[in-house]
């Protein structure tokens, strides 16, 4: 499953990131994302569901619902 995916106050954990996307996943893994952090999914905007905000590490974090298809995850 992809973060895009998870559903509002879901705890899943990062697998992975998927390839193609070089540079993106070099400005996520700067944000702070990494293999086997809980990221959960607070909010998403009220217009087309965008933005998506969630808490990584103590520490909120806002995406793009294309920026977040890049990370792979699993349910906790």
């Amino acid at each position: 499953m992809t973060l895009d995916k998870v559903e509002k106050l879901q705890i899943t954990r990062v697998l992975g990131f998927a390839e193609g996307n070089e540079d993106l996943v070099a400005r996520l893994r700067e944000i702070g994302f990494a293999e086997e952090d809980e990221v959960e999914l607070l909010y998403r905007g009220p217009l087309g569901r965008k933005p998506l905000c969630f808490r990584l590490n103590r520490t909120m974090v806002a995406l793009r619902p294309d920026e977040a298809r890049v990370i792979e995850v699993e349910l906790v």
